[in-house]
């Protein structure tokens, strides 16, 4: 299986020269660290950044450059900072390639649930919703299964929907997928996970066809 680090590697293979990459509160934030060397891409916070570079090494902080999960961060030469309007302006212009998000639920049509936890005060979905509205492409960071062993691809999302029929990939700690056709298409496996173990912790409809390969990951 994948670790967090892991996750966000096999996601940054998913990365293409020039394009502009919103990542979410996480694993997302980690993705960062891993862009290939023959890219270039520019990342964008949505709390107003755009040219977000890796997290800053123990001792070289900044408490004043943070991302959207408050973390602190660093730029990348010409980067830029400004207000949340235009942030979202951004977002909500659709000048956003990919977003990174994680999850609590995907649904096997590309629905998302992620803000809304069970039995916890939150206080919306905030940047999310204009996120999962507004980007070309959607790819969700996140465990195949959660604390109990229970799926989160499911035919149906059981949590409050924070976008539908949006998501393009996920990247679990057991697999990567493509949502398409209303199913789960499983395109890799993650070293060492078999595809039945693949199976027997996806409840939602998953397709297989062929040999499965395995993920190379750095």
């Amino acid at each position: 299986m994948l670790d967090k680090t892991g996750i966000a590697k096999r996601i940054a293979q998913e990365l293409q020269d020039g394009w502009y990459v919103n990542l979410g509160i996480g694993i997302p934030t980690l993705v960062a660290n891993y862009v290939p060397d023959n890219i270039t891409v520019e990342f964008q916070s949505e709390n107003g950044i755009l040219g977000m570079g890796p997290f800053p090494y123990d001792g070289e902080e900044d408490a004043d450059l943070i991302n959207a999960g408050k973390q602190t961060v660093t730029l990348q030469p010409g980067a830029s900072v400004f207000d949340s309007a235009t942030s979202f302006a951004m977002i909500r212009g659709n000048h956003v390639q990919l977003t990174v998000l994680g999850a609590m639920e995907v649904a096997q049509n590309g629905d998302i649930a992620n803000w809304k936890i069970p039995g916890k005060m939150v206080k919306g979905m905030g940047g999310a919703m204009d996120l999962v509205a507004s980007a070309e492409n959607i790819i969700v960071a996140m465990m195949h299964t959660n604390k109990k062993g229970e799926s989160k691809l499911l035919p149906s999302c059981s949590l409050p929907l924070t976008g539908v029929k949006c998501v393009t990939r996920i990247i679990t700690n057991l697999a990567a997928l493509e949502i398409k056709d209303g199913a789960f298409h499983l395109l890799e496996r993650a070293p060492g996970v078999s595809v039945e173990e693949i199976k027997a912790a996806t409840a939602g409809k998953l397709v297989v066809e062929g040999d499965i390969p395995e993920m190379i990951i750095d």
